[in-house]
């Protein structure tokens, strides 16, 4: 037991990445079986399992961060986590930025494409029930953002970066949290099942994982926190996006869920790219170091 403490506490990312994706991944293939009684459900049949597949998925990160938390710094870590949970007096214009970059680059791009087909129509524009679509993203958006953050930046994110970069930490953990999102993105996004050959599909979903919307958007996700050092601004943040891609994305399986994230990506690393130069390539909050970058005593 010894050494397996000592072992988390001296690589404790390569533990969290570990526990998170075999809880996420084990739990959403056997939902998915349960559900569909196989494993090749269509896009439909998956969009049906949701209710089941995401509470299982959403296990991963929430159970691996506060377990390790415990693990790794005792008491301490969970009332240093507490702390940053409740730290909301940052600022209005981190919460603009938290609450309206999401929105903004999706809907650029949905209009855009809508105008040229109308397999891209979004999801708020074929509804039959507006109001409750709404709300049941609303919902959805605040439950993922709660469950996950409590994992990539209550967890994950501090580790990373007392070693890396506001960049850097952003391109290392968006790049597995677009690889956690694989089965969700094969089976709820079409895959094969969309008329989508299986290894142009691999080659577009890596491609996407290593420079797609989720990386951008991590990026700018750590950069916010690194700069109010809010747990609860990361989880709005978060939430923001689940509830805009729940509204905005297009239902149309096969090539528009393909081509859509893409756009996104585009306009998601521009606003990258614009905070950057605006801040000279530096992403960092400056000379004073976060609490969230401190050592915690154990206990």
């Amino acid at each position: 037991m010894l050494a397996l403490r000592t072992s988390v506490r001296k690589h404790p990312l390569w533990w969290y990445y570990g526990i998170t994706f075999l809880l996420s991944w084990g739990s959403i293939v056997l939902a998915v079986w349960a559900s569909t009684g196989g494993l090749s459900p269509t896009p439909e049949e998956f969009q049906l399992t949701v209710p089941v597949t995401v509470p299982a998925m959403l296990l991963g990160p929430a159970v691996a961060g506060l377990l390790l938390t415990g693990v790794v710094s005792g008491r301490a870590g969970y009332r240093e986590l507490w702390s940053r949970l409740q730290k909301w007096r940052v600022g209005g214009r981190w919460y603009a930025v938290a609450l309206l970059v999401a929105p903004v680059t999706m809907a650029a791009v949905v209009l855009g494409l809508w105008l040229s087909s109308a397999d891209y129509a979004p999801r708020i524009a074929t509804a039959e029930d507006k109001a409750g679509t709404i709300v049941m993203a609303l919902v959805l958006g605040l439950v993922v953002g709660l469950l996950e953050e409590i994992g990539w930046t209550g967890f994950a994110i501090p580790k990373a970066r007392r070693r890396l970069s506001v960049l850097w930490t952003g391109i290392m953990v968006g790049v597995l949290w677009g690889v956690w999102h694989f089965f969700v993105s094969y089976w709820g996004g079409g895959g094969t099942n969309g008329g989508i050959p299986l290894e142009i599909f691999l080659s577009l979903w890596f491609v996407a994982v290593l420079v797609g919307q989720l990386t951008a958007y991590r990026v700018l996700m750590v950069w916010v926190y690194d700069h109010t050092g809010s747990l609860l601004l990361a989880m709005l943040m978060h939430a923001s996006l689940a509830t805009f891609q729940f509204i905005l994305n297009p239902l149309t399986p096969g090539i528009p869920q393909q081509v859509y994230p893409w756009g996104h990506a585009a306009t998601a690393w521009l606003v990258v790219a614009v905070v950057m130069l605006v801040r000279r390539g530096d992403l960092t909050r400056g000379p004073e170091t976060l609490s969230a970058r401190k050592p915690i005593h154990h206990s």
